[in-house]
């Protein structure tokens, strides 16, 4: 029988620790960190951590965002970010509203942009006009 270890680090993460090995169908709402093995499904309204030791292997996984230290294997479909950091293994399409991919990721899959707006064109526009939105931009922040 597999050994099941939860977490709770503080209020806000719930972690599945180094021990855990884990198959199923895993729903959450608020940040979970997976430290050791998981295989199914993930469907939640929260964020997920994948730590560096970490194996995901999923059939889909749909969060709000991922941030990937480890490995992932499986569809990703991110309401809002995606942060593969050095060293992660992903293998499966992503689709995220943005994306960052670091130095010493490996990647293997197609990504699709979400909720971009479709009339933004950067390749097209005058780069005066770029200048002028980037100024605009900086002096509001």
């Amino acid at each position: 029988m597999p050994k099941r270890e939860i977490k709770r680090k503080d209020s806000d993460i719930v972690v599945l620790g180094k021990t855990t090995s884990f198959t199923g169908m895993l729903k959450f709402n608020t940040t979970l960190r997976i430290q050791g093995n998981f295989k199914g499904t993930i469907e939640a309204s929260g964020a997920l951590i994948v730590d560096r030791e970490a194996v995901v292997e999923a059939d889909h996984i749909t969060v709000s965002s991922l941030t990937v230290y480890g490995s992932i294997s499986g569809t990703v479909h991110a309401m809002d970010k995606v942060d593969m950091m050095s060293g992660a293994r992903v293998h499966g399409d992503v689709n995220a509203a943005r994306l960052r991919i670091a130095d010493g990721v490996l990647f293997e899959g197609k990504c699709k942009m979400t909720n971009v707006e479709k009339d933004v064109e950067i390749f097209h526009r005058p780069v005066e006009e770029i200048k002028a939105d980037l100024q605009r931009t900086n002096a509001r922040v």
